[in-house]
């Protein structure tokens, strides 16, 4: 049985800039198609617009506020708001309250930072 507390697991910085805990992964569970993290980021602070050319995500805001962007649409977020965000999407969200916006991230296939493309480096493919 695979059980990991938050409180347990080491972050580490993803590409596009955001401090994540992974839950459930390959790396250290039976979990072979999906992940779940956890994603921490400081009030101001954003993540670099990027996109997945396989892996599509849901992020689910447990605290804070933030402005999430998937293409040309933008839009306010706080806790309870899952976001829908298709492979090839350009996205980025961005911390716009006075305290740590915390979110789950849910990735399927599971997170790798191979799949992950900074868009203002890489023409979209």
């Amino acid at each position: 049985m695979d059980i990991r507390n938050l409180g347990d697991v080491p972050a580490f910085t993803t590409k596009d800039g955001s401090e994540i805990r992974e839950l459930l992964a390959h790396r250290n569970s039976s979990i072979r198609r999906q992940s779940l993290a956890e994603a921490r980021l400081a009030p101001g602070a954003a993540t670099a617009p990027h996109f997945h050319r396989a892996t599509e995500e849901i992020y689910y805001i447990t605290e804070g506020r933030g402005r999430m962007t998937i293409g040309e649409e933008h839009r306010d977020v706080g806790p309870g708001d899952a976001i829908a965000i298709p492979p090839g999407e350009v996205h980025t969200i961005a911390n716009t309250g006075p305290s740590v916006l915390r979110f789950l991230c849910c990735c399927a296939p599971g997170y790798e930072h191979e799949d992950t493309v900074l868009a203002d480096t890489t023409t979209k493919q």
